[in-house]
C-alpha cells in the first residue's frame, strides 16, 4: 500500500494526525479503538489490508485520537466530547462535509454520540465489536464489572510494550513472532501511562440515552465468541438504535486484524449494496451484487445514499 501523507488538523490547542486514502464517491471516517497509529501499516498487515479495502470504495479518512499515535500527547485522558471535536476538526481539515462513520471497539460510543449530535454530518454508522456502556450494572449484565475492568487495566499497563495484549484481543494471532511484532506496535500506539489512562476513562462510558435518537442507517457487527466485549453488548446496542441491522460473525478475535476482508465485506455491502471478492496475486476480483432491497429502500426514504 502506498503510504498516504500524514497531515495535522488543529482541534483547540491539540494537533490531530490524519491521513486520506482513496478517491471513492463518498467519505468514510474510520474511528479506531482506544489507541492507534495512522502509520502502523508496516507493523500490522491487518491494518494495512483494512485501509486498502475500505479505500477501494470510499475516500477513507483515518486519524489518531489525541494522546495516541502521531497526535499531540495530552495531560490526562480526553472526554468523549473532546474526541468528538477532534473528529469534526479532522473532517473540516479533510474538506469532508459529511461521511459514514465506522466506530471500532472504544471508538464506537464516540461515533454513536457524534452521529446523534451532528446528524447532518453523518450519512451512515457502522459499529464493530463495541458497546453502549463499558461496565456491567444491574440493568446491563453484558460487560465485565468495574472491579474486573480495573484489574484488566492494571494488567495492561504492567505488560504494555511486550505484545501480550494480543492474547486477549486476537488470540488466533498470538504466536511468538506476532507477540514481538505486536509489542513494537503497542509502543507506537501510546505510552503505558496514556494507554492505562484511556482505559480507565472508558470505564465511565455510557451512551445508552442517545442511541434512540440516531436517525442514520446503522450496521452493528459483532463476533459471537468475542471475550473483551461479549456478544450480548452488541445485541443490546443494535436493539437500542432504531432500524439497526445486526450481523453476528463466527470467531473470538476482538480486533479486525486477523480477518480484515470479512469485516470490510460487511461494511462495503452495507454502504454500497455490493461486495467485492478480495484480490489475490493470481485471481482478479469480481463484483458480487447482492439483494439488499430493504437497505436501499431505507436510503431512498432518507433521500440519500450513505456514501453520497
Amino acid at each position: 500500500m502506498k503510504q498516504s501523507q500524514t497531515r495535522y488538523a488543529r482541534s483547540g490547542d491539540v494537533h490531530i494526525a490524519y491521513q486520506v486514502h482513496g478517491e471513492g464517491p463518498g467519505d468514510l471516517v474510520f474511528v479506531q479503538g482506544f489507541v492507534s497509529n495512522v502509520e502502523a501499516g508496516e507493523d500490522e498487515p491487518g491494518f494495512e489490508r483494512m485501509v486498502r479495502r475500505l479505500s477501494s470504495f470510499s475516500r477513507l479518512i483515518i486519524f489518531d485520537k489525541r494522546g495516541t499515535g502521531l497526535s499531540d500527547p495530552v495531560s490526562g485522558a480526553p472526554t468523549l466530547e473532546e474526541r468528538m471535536d477532534d473528529v469534526r476538526a479532522v473532517m473540516d481539515a479533510a474538506d469532508s462535509h459529511s461521511a459514514a462513520l465506522v466506530g471500532v471497539s472504544e471508538g464506537g460510543p464516540m461515533s454513536a454520540l457524534f452521529a446523534a449530535t451532528y446528524p447532518d454530518r453523518v450519512t451512515a454508522l457502522v459499529m464493530y465489536e463495541t458497546y453502549a456502556k463499558a461496565v456491567a450494572g444491574e440493568d446491563y449484565p453484558w460487560m465485565p464489572d468495574l472491579e474486573t475492568q480495573r484489574g484488566l487495566t492494571d494488567l495492561a499497563e504492567s505488560m504494555w510494550g511486550q505484545g501480550r495484549s494480543l492474547q486477549f484481543f486476537a488470540p488466533s494471532l498470538a504466536d511468538q513472532r506476532d507477540l514481538e511484532r505486536w509489542g513494537r506496535l503497542e509502543r507506537r500506539l501510546a505510552s503505558p501511562g496514556m494507554a492505562a489512562a484511556l482505559l480507565r476513562l472508558s470505564h465511565d462510558i455510557d451512551v445508552r440515552d442517545v442511541l434512540p435518537t440516531i436517525q442514520v442507517p446503522t450496521l452493528v457487527v459483532h463476533r459471537i465468541e468475542d471475550q473483551p466485549i461479549p456478544i450480548g453488548a452488541g445485541r443490546d446496542l443494535a436493539g437500542r438504535i432504531p432500524g439497526a441491522k445486526l450481523v453476528e460473525l463466527p470467531g473470538g478475535d476482538h480486533g479486525f486484524w486477523s480477518d480484515p476482508d470479512q469485516i470490510a465485506d460487511e461494511i462495503e455491502e452495507f454502504l454500497t449494496g455490493a461486495r467485492h471478492e478480495p484480490q489475490t496475486d493470481r485471481v482478479l476480483s469480481t463484483v458480487l451484487f447482492t439483494d439488499n432491497r430493504g437497505f436501499h429502500q431505507a436510503r431512498r426514504r432518507a433521500g440519500r445514499s450513505p456514501l453520497a
